[in-house]
């Protein structure tokens, strides 16, 4: 049997260097956030010297540039799991619970990404580009949502309650996120699914109906 050819090899295992160095990335961008990082602590971090590091990044901005690409790829395939197998006949807390789950799945996998997203302004121009068009299509996909909740709604009322939403759910994945693993973050889970549920309750109450007077 021949041997495998020497480039593929080469490109294999230049494929795990670079999963290591995003993977180290990673764990520093959410320890210390974009800003504060550097090559040489991603490149401590990897275990590697920061020479290996530019072989395959030339600065930190392409480091973030790449991890945030394969995170906002991930996201917006988590986005459809989330809404597009949705069955809207579902009861508003197994609804909730449909949509939600895929999206604290994946940011309790990805904790970078909001330590990349949601940090600072420093983030590379192209991440945050990117980073608002994923953070409109979740705003129109939960807009959908209502509007076949509560069809009455006019789009600005549907656009606030969307972003309201949106803006509990965020808030509550940095508490999940800071909950250790276990019972206390699923604790925390539960709150936050909760608090999306009560916050679109009374769009599920029947309107009120007058009797007329005598």
């Amino acid at each position: 049997m021949s041997e495998e050819p020497a480039p593929r090899r080469r490109q294999a295992r230049g494929e795990r260097r670079i999963a290591q160095l995003l993977q180290a990335a990673a764990s520093v961008f959410c320890r210390t956030g974009y800003a504060a990082a550097s090559t040489n602590a991603i490149a401590r971090e990897a275990k590697v010297s920061p020479g290996t590091l530019y072989q395959y990044f030339p600065n930190k901005e392409a480091i973030a540039v790449e991890l945030g690409d394969r995170l906002l790829q991930e996201m917006r395939a988590t986005q459809g799991l989330a809404f597009d197998r949705v069955d809207l006949r579902l009861p508003l807390p197994e609804l909730v619970d449909a949509v939600l789950e895929p999206v604290i799945e994946f940011n309790c996998r990805n904790p970078a990404f909001l330590a990349l997203m949601h940090g600072s302004g420093d983030v590379p121009g192209r991440i945050a580009e990117e980073h608002e068009a994923v953070h409109e299509q979740m705003l129109t996909r939960i807009g959908e949502l209502i509007r076949s909740i509560a069809p009455a709604l006019d789009d600005g009322e549907r656009r606030r309650i969307a972003a309201m939403t949106l803006g509990i759910v965020k808030a509550g994945l940095d508490l999940v996120l800071a909950a250790p693993e276990g019972p206390e973050r699923d604790g925390t889970v539960a709150e936050l699914k909760r608090a999306v549920v009560r916050y679109l309750d009374p769009l599920f109450a029947p309107p009120l109906t007058t009797t007329p007077s005598p």
